[in-house]
């Protein structure tokens, strides 16, 4: 039993020094003592390294703290299995929760070290892909910041998400090395360890005294999940949560007898299949291999998990038939709805529940977050790959199909819609519904925007929203306001706290009071100037990483996310096209310096996605160096866009670029942290746009483009894309030059597939939206040339966005869906 979890095994710490001698003395301990370096012969990293262990000690001293509390109050816990955590660098989040920023910025420069320079040196951890990793993270730093006892699950991943490099244009992917020297902030807990099996048969074993059959799974490959264990710290060190990673190690590490038998490589198989499990995010999943480990990875962590979640309950309650009152779990999207199968199996084979029993209590503690209104995104598997991997979790799944569809058929509902709503889909290959298992074996289902939650209503969940009309809510997501605001936007957040005080990382909605001060010169200044700063440092990190110059005084247009058609990036560089083309054609006007900054990774077997990476490096090539317009317009693709560049990229914003198709972006953060960092907001009525425009005023953000209703029903009309290329010249001269090989004369035919697509079907709206995007655009360029008007924009947009905290939305989480309480 480890001390972490054992509250009377925990002696209670004396508090800590917390004067800049303190630290300075304590650094130079772990400095010694730690690293086993000498200060002299020290090197940046080693100073890193001591300064984590001090911090780290001060976070322990909480973090048992917390875990004495949950027991003493005999809380209930929030469990949230997500198969993305990007967290991000961790040592400035955590000096500034424990409000140690001065004294520890001190404590360094008496050694001669800045500590801003030793938190550029901190490794990104590679453990998400984009928002709904990050979102995971917001959320995790919000349960402990309005004191709620938690604990996040996800897997351990050696390289992550890849690292993403530019090759004469085109995206490399290479592995990101975050583990390579070691992360002090975590913690192996080696007697946290479960077996977790996979593929073999399942057999009948006789008949239970309550009339139900028992089985027996033998899997045929069994591998060990070890927890790691990372401290999440609240605002204020009000909690420290838990965020428990999974490594993957195999039972036998090496096969001796092959080893000496001269297979040396074989005698290492069974640690090379245990190990790949945890190497990579998203392996590629475009053949049968990529998908089965995809699956192994999703259902490794989901059972490892549900053990030390039943193990943690067992050891403080005795029995689980109560597990609903003291355990509420939450599934980040599809990736870990195996979990609510896997429970069952826990509950029946291991447990002697009846099949009834587990499924009442599965829908009793499992809640579902929807990500995505596309089909396509909503998880399923062969049926034939789950029935090998998952040979009792199939039976399972068969059997609450069985009870869930004979309750429809006893509402009189018809065959079609049965078939629709059954986990098995029948059209074509026969494949597990996981969004459907999720949704079934759960008590709440939300979404995460309003606009996203209503099409759930009427899209991808309709016939299931029928049967149950009860289970879907929406809750709009947010971002932490202290990562977002107060940490990577130093500048405003100082100038915010001196106008309104303490109070605004407490409560992010007290940045209202920041609407009076937008018509104030002296304010509306020293705002305008913080932005500049923020530019020039984000100018400084586009030299160094493309070579290429930008002018801070130029509008930045920033466009950072994960490369997908439907988030539009082709019609921003469309439009960077046509307005340059313009610029040529019309020198005499007065066109508003614009540079067009780009961030974001395609997945490694979407063509499409890296074909616009490198669109966009062919545009930048012709368009940077063309001397006939001065400079006025850039385009830079910013490689290996991460929380780190992330962090650069967001207070630098001048104008936000939200434009995904309507009804197809199911909430979006980047848009809100941009927002909060003063940047306008050029966008669709899609995601959070919607409650966006709604808080900051329809006159303080700019709207364009075909609204959710309109797309689906061009969709379903059937359109001739071609008649809107006719009908705008501007779109048809920037095509014609796209595929005529104008920005590609190495290789005139690179885009002749890529535009063909928007001349036959378009289904993203590119040409639909487009003349009305330039629209707004041009509304952009004369807000532009009015400056005060802007920066009150500005302003009112950072004071009227609080709401869009996540503090906020765990509180509604927290009443609405899990029934703990919340600070």
């Amino acid at each position: 039993m480890s001390m972490i979890e054992n509250p009377n095994l925990l002696p209670k710490p004396e508090p800590r020094p917390v004067t800049p001698e303190a630290l300075a003395n304590e650094i130079i301990d772990k400095l010694t003592y730690g690293t086993g370096k000498d200060a002299k012969a020290a090197t940046r990293h080693d100073w890193l390294t001591a300064t984590i262990l001090v911090i780290r000690d001060r976070i322990i001293d909480h973090w048992m703290a917390s875990t004495r509390r949950a027991y003493g109050d005999n809380a209930k816990r929030v469990y949230y299995l997500s198969l993305e955590f990007l967290i991000g660098r961790l040592m400035r989040d955590a000096v500034t929760n424990l409000e140690l920023q001065g004294a520890m910025r001190q404590a360094l420069a008496r050694l001669g070290a800045d500590f801003d320079i030793l938190a550029e040196l901190e490794p990104d951890a590679a453990l998400g892909n984009g928002g709904l990793g990050r979102l995971a993270a917001c959320f995790m730093e919000s349960m402990a910041s309005v004191d709620i006892p938690a604990y996040g699950y996800g897997i351990r991943y050696q390289n992550g998400l890849f690292r993403q490099e530019i090759s004469d244009g085109w995206q490399v992917e290479l592995p990101e090395t975050w583990l390579e020297h070691g992360n002090p902030w975590e913690f192996e807990r080696r007697e946290s360890s479960y077996e977790v099996g996979f593929g073999g048969a399942v057999e009948p074993v006789g008949q239970r005294t309550d009339g139900e059959m028992a089985y027996r799974w033998a899997p045929a490959e069994r591998v060990i999940a070890t927890a790691y264990d990372t401290p999440v710290v609240g605002w204020r060190a009000r909690r420290v949560n838990t965020l428990r990673l999974w490594a993957a190690k195999p039972i036998d590490p090496i096969r001796l007898a092959k080893f000496n038998a001269g297979d040396h490589i074989g005698a290492l198989e069974e640690s090379n299949k245990a190990e790949a499990l945890t190497r990579v995010l998203y392996p590629a999943d475009s053949h049968i291999a990529g998908q089965e480990l995809r699956l192994r990875q999703e259902f490794f962590f989901s059972s490892a998990s549900l053990q030390d979640i039943l193990r943690r309950h067992v050891q403080q309650h005795g029995s689980l038939r109560n597990l609903g009152d003291f355990v509420a779990i939450q599934l980040n999207d599809t990736h870990p709805a195996i979990a609510v199968a896997e429970l069952m199996r826990l509950l029946i084979d291991e447990h002697e529940w009846t099949l009834a029993d587990a499924w009442d209590m599965a829908r009793a503690v499992f809640s579902y977050t929807n990500h995505t209104l596309l089909p396509e995104a909503l998880e399923s598997w062969p049926v034939p790959l789950m029935e090998r991997m998952l040979p009792r979790h199939m039976q399972l799944v068969y059997a609450v199909n069985a009870i869930e569809l004979r309750r429809a058929r006893k509402l009189g509902i018809d065959g079609e819609t049965i078939s629709r709503l059954s986990m098995i889909d029948e059209n074509g290959e026969r494949r597990v519904r996981m969004g459907t298992l999720a949704f079934m074996g759960s008590h709440s289902i939300n979404g995460v925007s309003a606009l996203h939650t209503d099409l759930m209503k009427e899209t991808v969940f309709a016939d299931l929203h029928r049967l149950y009309p009860d289970r879907i809510n929406n809750k709009t997501n947010g971002i932490t306001p202290r990562r977002w605001l107060m940490q990577c936007n130093p500048g405003l957040y100082n100038l915010a706290r001196e106008a309104l005080g303490d109070a605004i990382m407490d409560d992010a909605e007290t940045l209202k009071g920041l609407e009076a001060l937008a018509g104030d010169a002296a304010f509306r200044e020293r705002f305008a100037a913080i932005k500049r700063d923020n530019k020039a440092r984000l100018a400084r990190l586009v030299r160094d990483r493309t070579g290429t110059r930008i002018d801070p005084s130029a509008l930045f247009d920033v466009q950072i996310k994960r490369i997908h058609e439907y988030k539009r990036q082709l019609l921003n560089i469309i439009e960077a096209v046509a307005l340059w083309d313009q610029m040529r054609s019309h020198p005499e006007r007065d066109w508003v310096p614009r540079v067009k900054l780009f961030g974001g990774k395609a997945a490694p077997s979407y063509h499409n996605a890296k074909t616009i990476i490198k669109l966009a490096h062919d545009v930048a090539r012709v368009i940077n160096h063309d001397p006939s317009i001065d400079g006025l317009l850039k385009v830079v693709f910013v490689p290996n866009y991460n929380v780190s560049t992330a962090e650069v990229m967001v207070p630098a914003a001048d104008l936000s670029e939200q434009i995904s198709t309507a009804g197809m972006e199911a909430s979006g953060t980047g848009n809100m942290k941009l927002s909060l960092n003063g940047a306008l907001t050029i966008g669709t009525l899609d995601g959070a746009n919607v409650e966006i425009r709604d808080h900051v005023g329809a006159d303080n953000i700019f709207i364009f483009g075909l609204k959710a209703d309109d797309v689906a029903r061009r969709q379903g009309e059937g359109r001739d894309p071609q008649a809107n290329i006719a009908a705008s010249p501007e779109l048809g001269q920037a095509l014609a030059a796209i595929e005529g090989g104008l920005f590609s004369p190495d290789d005139p035919e690179r885009y002749r597939d890529l535009v063909a697509g928007l001349r036959s079907h378009d289904w993203f709206m590119v040409t639909d939206d487009f003349d009305d995007y330039c629209r707004a655009q041009r509304e952009v360029d004369r807000l532009w040339m009015s400056p005060d008007d802007w920066t009150a924009m500005a302003i009112l947009n950072t004071a009227r966005v609080g709401w869009f905290s996540s503090d906020r939305t765990i509180r509604q989480y927290a009443g609405d869906i899990w029934n703990v309480p919340a600070a």
